[in-house]
């Protein structure tokens, strides 16, 4: 396997701007590392995100032909905009990015650590349903290390905004790379989109893994390393 290499899902050398937004979308493909956001996107409170989410939201419902009047129904347009500020879109925030603390590695532990099954739920930014996987993370300490819950908070961070795997995979790895202060850091997420078993080609056994590599990561006998941990 290449360095970086996104298994499954290969971007396809023709640029993303020839192509049309239905086949970005169904594709599922990216068009950038970062998290695309306006600059504006932080100059109202959540509370007031909230408000406008919950009035659109009861758009949707009504245009649908739901009866909101329901007492199943009229409070959902509140806590789905609750659930998308406060939950499963709170990554989107940088003032919700884990504070991360180092250690010395008092232990001189120069080998690999992983922390391998980290459980994740995300969303697919092209049709807003559900990505669920694990991730696993490896890294070599330069001299620091890192509480191993803070790895799973690291994950959760970015899995909590509309995503496409292939970037979730490097902001993760570049994110730890930097706490860090190595280059030896390696990613791997195996995970099943919603948006392909639950519609469209409606294909529920497949799964996509993307993997990114770094420093001495990208040799081959540490790959293979990783892949007994992982696997055992």
């Amino acid at each position: 396997m290449k360095t970086n290499e996104t298994l499954l899902k290969k971007v396809p050398s023709k640029s993303t701007s020839l192509l049309d937004h239905e086949d970005i979308g169904d594709n599922h493909m990216l068009t950038g590392m970062e998290t695309p956001m306006k600059p504006t996107a932080f100059l109202i409170s959540d509370e007031e995100k909230k408000k406008r989410i919950a009035f659109h939201f009861s758009e949707i419902m009504d245009t649908l032909g739901l009866d909101l009047n329901d007492d199943s129904l009229q409070g959902t347009p509140g806590r789905v905009a609750k659930m998308y500020v406060e939950e499963i879109f709170s990554g989107l925030d940088p003032k919700n990015k884990p504070k991360i603390a180092l250690f010395d590695n008092k232990y001189q532990y120069e080998q690999m650590l992983v922390e391998k099954n980290i459980t994740f739920y995300s969303n697919c930014e092209h049709h807003f349903v559900p990505i669920i996987g694990k991730a696993h993370i490896a890294y070599i300490s330069s001299g620091k290390v890192i509480g191993l819950s803070k790895l799973n908070r690291v994950v959760q961070y970015y899995a909590k905004r509309p995503q496409v795997q292939e970037r979730l995979t490097n902001q993760i790895a570049k994110d730890l790379q930097q706490a860090l202060g190595t280059e030896d850091i390696a990613v791997i997420i195996d995970a099943k989109h919603l948006c392909v078993s639950s519609r469209g080609i409606k294909d529920d056994t497949s799964a996509t893994v993307t993997a990114f590599y770094g420093g001495v990561f990208k040799q081959h006998e540490k790959i293979v390393e990783l892949q007994n941990f992982i696997n055992s």
